[in-house]
């Protein structure tokens, strides 16, 4: 493998790391966002305090941004060690 394939593969990382922290953070707003509403609300507790029924987006882009943060940081580990083996 070639310098320029590692390369392409710590970019590739470096792109999927950046995007999962965004993804996360994104989610992580919007249920904070949804929940710090939600308690200004007055009358039904129940959804406050159980948190149900669930909200699905929050949890999807948390889950999904983890995916792609463990993505990005094995492609960086990869192609660091092949460029550094192709050198």
């Amino acid at each position: 493998m070639s310098v320029l394939d590692s390369l392409i593969l710590i970019g590739a990382g470096g792109l999927f790391l950046v995007i999962g922290i965004l993804v996360f953070v994104w989610g992580k707003r919007e249920e904070d966002r949804y929940y710090s509403e939600l308690a200004k609300r007055p009358g039904d507790t129940r959804e406050f305090i159980n948190r149900w029924p669930p909200r699905q987006q929050p949890g999807a882009l948390k889950i999904g941004g983890a995916i792609a943060i463990a993505l990005g940081a094995i492609l960086l580990v990869v192609g660091g060690i092949f460029c550094i083996l192709a050198m």
